[in-house]
């Protein structure tokens, strides 16, 4: 097969960006971003969206295209992504890379989706304020009553994850689980995944000083800027949420960035697991 999808893939602040533009330059290809993060406006120092000399040195897609107000999920990555793929095939790439460490955003390009009945945005939008006044642990002991299978198979701390899935099951009237068929969707393409990895006291080492160069950057000033957003689904992730508690005067400056520090770590963490369960994946010490 001729055509060629090259993701790179792994754990946050491994050193993606400068090797996906590296091989980009290699393949004459742009590269195309699979971040459910760097893809919101307005959330730049804290997702470490590349740099402009970055931007400047290849083509990039999906960096800071959706408003942060708006609900954007891996299934309109799969369908985003995947018309994007063919038309840049279709132009005459024969290999594209595609980099990022949203897993199940990656997951929706290689395998798919289930087909989900669509959302509905006022019940989307009681949810998310059920969430601002109670938390995510009430949202999932409801889920855990009705719907005891998604509860078991999916991260309830993720309140993105939780209402998505009492969302579906108050839409429909049947629970998320009733949906999976765990069918894969064949692609018309070649996928290659590249996985970049680095030995764990590194890879923490890394994290723990982007975190602090973030601040040195001005986060706090971002996030500040975002508090009249502080509620949308975009927003709720590690280095905005711990910031907010620190602008609510419910920690101080110093513990929050322990705490983004500790749950990056965490995430990255979470990320490898996820990976290191697929056969498919080529790892590459750096």
């Amino acid at each position: 097969m001729s055509r060629r999808l090259v993701i790179i893939l792994g754990p946050t602040a491994v050193g993606k960006t400068d090797y996906s533009i590296s091989k980009a330059l290699e393949y004459g290809s742009p590269v195309i971003s699979c971040d459910s993060r760097q893809i919101y406006k307005g959330m730049t120092i804290g997702t470490a969206v590349p740099d402009a000399s970055q931007l400047a040195a290849v083509k990039h897609y999906f960096i800071q295209t959706v408003p942060l107000t708006e609900t954007y999920t891996a299934g309109d990555y799969e369908r985003d992504a995947l018309a994007l793929v063919r038309s840049l095939f279709d132009q005459g790439h024969e290999t594209l890379v595609m980099t990022g460490g949203s897993m199940f955003y990656i997951d929706a390009v290689c395998n798919g989706l289930d087909d989900l009945p669509d959302g509905d945005p006022a019940v989307r939008e009681r949810l998310w304020a059920r969430l601002a006044e109670e938390g995510v642990g009430s949202l999932a002991e409801e889920l855990k009553a009705k719907d005891p299978e998604t509860y078991s198979s999916i991260d309830v701390r993720n309140s993105q994850r939780v209402i998505r899935a009492l969302e579906v099951l108050l839409v429909s009237g049947r629970p998320l689980s009733s949906f999976k068929t765990g069918v894969r969707k064949e692609r018309d393409f070649e996928i290659v995944k590249v996985g970049l990895t680095r030995p764990r006291e590194e890879l923490y080492s890394r994290i723990d000083a982007r975190v602090l160069n973030m601040m040195e950057a001005g986060l706090v000033e971002e996030v500040r800027s975002l508090l009249p957003y502080r509620n949308c689904q975009a927003l709720q992730t590690v280095g905005y949420k711990e910031l907010f508690d620190y602008l609510d005067n419910k920690t101080t400056l110093d513990e929050a960035v322990r705490l983004i520090q500790r749950n990056t770590r965490h995430y990255a963490k979470k990320q490898l697991t996820w990976w290191r369960r697929d056969p498919s994946i080529e790892w590459i010490s750096l």
